[in-house]
């Protein structure tokens, strides 16, 4: 295979499929997805059977337990990959929409209207779920995508790849509106990601690896984030109850997500009272604790954190743990450490709260609630393409919105301008 001539081709026929993507209305793109869903759950045992293939290969090849947990499919997460799907069929179809219509002195109107981006290129390893997510968004959002998945989920993405293809085909779309890109050769990744005449923006999904060289490479913009240092801060006014069922659940849910919190910082003034009972659940469930000094006076088991340790999102069960003076040196622990993915904060104080969410510079703040919470499902968007740590155009979960741009438009009768 040519790899450039293959993915000019791909490339050509995701930006005519575009056009049509843009111009269906929502009950032509909600019959795709619902036939879409349809096929999954009807195939779950052929997916099933494809991951399978898939995880074999991936364990031979020595891969690590977290991308091993990423690349896991179960009969609940087909079933949630499907139920994803009708919950982008159900949302609001932000295409066409038009807002804030004002009159000028003029005598014209001007306004905006969203419009879709265009063409999206997804890249992403492991979570074959993400075809199925990124292909009901982009579609939704009135895009064609172009999907390059990781080699280790080649045989689960094209299983899912001809149910995509299915129902657009269903509904009456190009199966073009959406391409999974059918070879494992990395070089398909730099043909993608320098295609400015073909793809309007990059999404990436993927370890620091990928985000480094798509940073250095890349010449279409992107939308990204690096990695998810999380952290939860255990603030003065922090319920103890609260704080260790949202340590936990933050922590040791699952190990290999990027809103897994990695950090715990807690107020020196309840750092006796609190660390403890932590310390004590996350040790009977198998977690390093890498803290500072007088973490370690507390926690005799606790090992010595590390300047290094306060920036790594470990993706296993190990946890930085720092006591701060208050609320000032944990916000700006945070600001300096942070990924800007997630950070969390337990407290009875409503001010002390409010600081934290306007102080803290992260996509996602949030108050006496789990960092696992970060999500686009979780939070109403029926999936999400990924999420941004970046501050303009789209940040924290992408979903149908951030998919979407908006343009001027102007409604006149006549008008002139004198």
């Amino acid at each position: 295979m040519d790899i450039r001539e293959y993915m000019q081709t791909v490339g050509r026929q995701a930006r005519e499929a575009s056009r049509a993507a843009a111009r269906a209305d929502t009950g032509q793109k909600n019959r795709a997805l619902a036939a879409i869903a349809a096929a999954i759950r009807r195939d779950a045992a052929l997916l099933l059977a494809a991951n399978r293939e898939d995880l074999e290969a991936a364990r031979a090849a020595g891969l690590e337990p977290a991308m091993l947990d990423r690349l896991t499919l179960s009969e609940k997460g087909v079933a949630a990959m499907a139920e994803g799907v009708e919950q982008v069929a159900a949302l609001p179809d932000p295409v066409g929409e038009i807002a804030d219509v004002r009159f000028r002195p003029s005598g014209i109107q001007v306004g905006r209207m969203r419009v879709p981006l265009g063409v999206v290129g997804i890249i992403y390893e492991a979570r074959p779920n993400v075809t199925a997510d990124a292909a009901a968004l982009c579609l939704k959002s009135g895009n064609a995508a172009i999907l390059r998945g990781g080699s280790e989920a080649i045989r689960s993405n094209r299983a899912i790849a001809a149910c995509v293809r299915e129902g657009l085909s269903a509904a009456g779309l190009p199966d073009t509106v959406v391409q999974v890109i059918d070879t494992t050769d990395r070089a398909a990744v730099g043909e993608l990601i320098t295609m400015r005449e073909y793809v309007d923006v990059i999404v990436p999904r993927g370890g620091k690896g990928l985000i480094s060289r798509l940073l250095a490479e890349a010449r279409v913009p992107m939308i990204q984030h690096l990695d998810g240092n999380c952290h939860v801060y255990l603030d003065d006014a922090a319920d103890a109850a609260k704080a260790l069922k949202i340590v936990e659940n933050a922590k040791t849910q699952r190990y290999g997500t990027c809103n897994t919190a990695e950090s715990l910082l807690v107020a020196r003034g309840r750092a006796a009272e609190l660390l403890p009972p932590i310390a004590a659940m996350l040790t009977a469930k198998g977690v390093e604790i890498r803290g500072c000094a007088e973490t370690q006076a507390l926690l005799p088991a606790a090992k010595a954190a590390t300047e290094e340790d306060y920036r790594t999102e470990y993706l296993a069960p190990i946890i930085s743990v720092k006591v701060v003076a208050g609320l000032d040196e944990a916000i700006a622990h945070i600001n300096r450490y942070s990924s800007q993915h997630t950070e969390a904060i337990v407290s009875e104080s409503w001010p002390a709260a409010l600081r934290f969410l306007r102080e803290v510079d992260s996509s996602s703040v949030m108050v006496n609630a789990s960092t696992r919470f970060a999500d686009g499902f979780e939070y109403g968007l029926g999936a999400e393409i990924g999420i941004s740590t970046d501050k303009i155009h789209a940040r924290g979960p992408v979903g149908l919105e951030g998919l979407t741009s908006q343009k001027w438009i102007v409604l006149g009768d006549g008008h002139v301008r004198g």
